[in-house]
């Protein structure tokens, strides 16, 4: 159904134009929008013109019209002008109204088209049926954004977004949980992955100077089919739960980047178990505290380039040497050979995993 905000927008604009009051009540009587004072209206012979077979009525100078929808009625414009104005502009005002109804209408069929898609609810035939039917491609590249937000900023951040996106008719901006803001989007001729990151970037931007949240932005792969919509969003989700255990510093994170951690993440948590013991035992060693940790992670990056970790970490040579002998001592693997450094690559990797399975299972 319109919102309160749409249809007041509406009747203001129409007044703009026209220079007559309107007003919109349900058929409950509440009041949805007015451009007038709403205590100087009497609708309590509204209930009387809800049953009346006329679609429009003149009471005490108030023109009365019906807006309908499907044969049903809806509402009930009150237009407010002199006896010509008031109902020229009354009509098209609730012409006005009728054509919100069916643009909101098919946004919502087409929102509960595409969710049931994502949540994989339909079967083959009726993706293609009801594809036909709404106007959908079934053969189309598209690609599934998530921008993750509070839960007490999702409708705003779905609302941005989908002004930000309105000029491309076929892109959708819905939700199916309380966290994350869906855009399924459909790429242009020329569009490839690289422009994927942009478009990520751009919502994390829009994210954060329009809602003012530290949103988080995920996407899937492209997709050539309408129906493997919900397999680029199923990716989509699992970059942000990987991202955030093994890559919390990245807040644009893209499926086909996750590398190993998208692997562990699979891992059955038995195995995960079993395997931090063969490395560590039964404890984890108390060399790795933080500042080991941010040794090791600062030699990874250098591509187990001793000198120029030492450099970057402001460090004497032999004194980086010293802490790669002490870990190598507490944990059999000597870092600086290359399978060593990938097995304990892989191992802390495994804990933050259990780690952070121990934190929602405690949540």
């Amino acid at each position: 159904m319109i919102t309160k905000q749409v249809i007041q927008t509406c009747i203001d604009e129409l007044k703009e134009l026209t220079k007559v009051d309107f007003c919109v009540i349900d058929v409950q009587g509440v009041m949805m929008a007015s451009t007038f004072n709403k205590d100087s209206l009497d609708i309590s012979h509204m209930k009387s013109f809800f049953e009346s077979p006329a679609d429009s009525q003149i009471i005490g100078g108030n023109y009365l019209f019906k807006v309908k929808e499907d044969n049903e009625v809806v509402y009930v414009l009150i237009s407010r002008g002199s006896q010509s104005d008031g109902y020229i502009f009354g009509k098209i005002a609730v012409n006005e109204l009728k054509h919100l109804l069916v643009a909101y209408r098919e946004q919502y069929d087409h929102t509960n088209f595409i969710q049931n898609l994502i949540l994989d609810n339909l079967l083959r035939v009726d993706i293609y049926n009801r594809a036909k039917k709404l106007g959908i491609p079934v053969q189309a590249r598209r690609l599934v954004f998530l921008a993750e937000v509070p839960e007490e900023k999702i409708r705003e951040a779905q609302e941005v977004i989908q002004s930000a996106f309105a000029e491309k008719m076929d892109d959708y901006v819905t939700a199916v949980d309380e966290k994350n803001v869906i855009l399924v989007h459909t790429l242009e001729a020329d569009e490839e992955y690289t422009d994927m990151e942009q478009i990520a970037k751009l919502l994390l931007d829009v994210m954060n100077t329009e809602v003012l949240v530290n949103a988080r932005v995920s996407y899937g792969t492209i997709v050539k089919e309408l129906r493997e919509i919900s397999k680029s969003y199923k990716e989509a989700k699992m970059g942000l739960d990987v991202g955030k255990i093994f890559y919390e510093h990245r807040d644009v994170i893209a499926y086909d980047s996750l590398g190993i951690g998208r692997l562990i993440y699979q891992l059955p948590v038995n195995l995960c178990h079993m395997f931090i013991q063969e490395i560590f035992g039964d404890d984890i060693p108390k060399e790795l505290d933080e500042e080991m940790l941010m040794t090791i992670n600062k030699f990874f990056n250098n591509n187990l380039n001793v000198s120029e970790t030492a450099r970057q970490m402001y460090v004497h040579r032999n004194t980086l040497v010293y802490r790669i002998e002490r870990l190598c001592e507490a944990t059999g693997l000597d870092i600086r050979v290359f399978d060593d450094a990938l097995t304990l690559k892989i191992a802390l990797m495994v804990v933050n995993y259990t780690k952070y399975l121990d934190e929602q299972m405690g949540e």
